[in-house]
């Protein structure tokens, strides 16, 4: 039950998230993103689980918040050059950490919602 309820909340955040993207100047990048992540995540509420759809996907995801954390401007950036201001005063993102640093948090997020329903499937 617990799932069921993770999941759809999953399924309509991503989805959402996917939506505020869409006018974003890399929505082509980001929508399929959270596209993927909504879809599967929605898919599970129904007991439909593609335990190698969550592997390709973490794996990519993972590899892509990496790049994130340690490219300039990025999480690593954030915390050590400026100092963890917040990321949240604003939509708008005016320094460059804050978007790579908002972007990286959403990748772990989508990760872990994935790693849940691959682990809960029973793996491969």
């Amino acid at each position: 039950m617990l799932l069921l309820i993770l999941n759809s909340i999953f399924c309509l955040s991503f989805l959402a998230f996917a939506w505020v993207n869409l006018n974003d100047s890399d929505s082509w990048f980001w929508v399929p993103i959270y596209m993927a992540a909504s879809i599967l995540c929605g898919l599970a509420e129904f007991q439909f689980f593609y335990p190698l759809a969550y592997l390709v996907l973490i794996a990519f995801y993972l590899i892509y918040a990496l790049i994130l954390f340690f490219g300039k401007d990025g999480v690593r950036d954030w915390i050590t050059k400026y100092h963890t201001p917040s990321i949240t005063e604003s939509m708008k993102a005016t320094k460059p950490y804050i978007e790579k640093t908002r972007e990286f948090f959403g990748l772990l997020i989508i990760s872990a919602a994935l790693a849940l329903n691959y682990f809960m499937s029973g793996g491969i």
